[in-house]
């Protein structure tokens, strides 16, 4: 067996050891969810897939996510890319539930539909010691054009011997 590192306050294991053990951590779309319920119930997103360096995530769309203008509120958009951010990292790295968001940036390429889900396509694009940076594409439902592409940065607790 292998003696797994806690998270904790002390920085003496990096975080690769996660990657070097990657068959140890399989986090299913069962349990993210599972997880997210528990730990996360706040978010109205539904995890769709998780794994393989990325996540797909789903928020459905009704009257309070809309802005005056009749388009999603650029907040539910920040929302859902950050909650598959938030997956696509978990996926990798195991539930790791203090992984923080420490820089999100958004650029909103055209309206999205007012009567749609919202759909965050999420890939890793650097899984480093403390930070790992992602990419978001988010998708009205059904159509194959963007409503916005964000790019952001999480940074993830030091882990400590056990």
């Amino acid at each position: 067996m292998h003696n797994v590192p806690k998270v904790g306050a002390s920085a003496k294991a990096p975080l690769l050891w996660a990657l070097a053990f990657k068959e140890f951590i399989v986090v299913s779309k069962e349990k993210m969810t599972e997880f997210l319920r528990s730990e996360f119930p706040q978010t109205k997103c539904v995890v769709e897939a998780v794994g393989d360096r990325s996540a797909s995530v789903r928020h459905a769309i009704g009257f309070n996510e809309l802005r005056p203008g009749g388009t999603v509120s650029g907040p539910v958009l920040m929302s859902v890319a950050d909650v598959a951010l938030y997956v696509a990292i978990l996926g990798e790295i195991g539930l790791i539930s203090l992984a923080v968001t420490t820089s999100l940036s958004i650029n909103f390429l055209r309206k999205p539909a007012s009567d749609k889900d919202i759909i965050g396509e999420c890939k890793l694009l650097k899984i480093g010691k403390s930070l790992i940076i992602g990419e978001v594409a988010l998708y009205s439902d059904g159509d194959t054009q963007p409503v916005a592409h964000v790019v952001g940065t999480y940074s993830i607790p030091p882990l400590s011997q056990s």
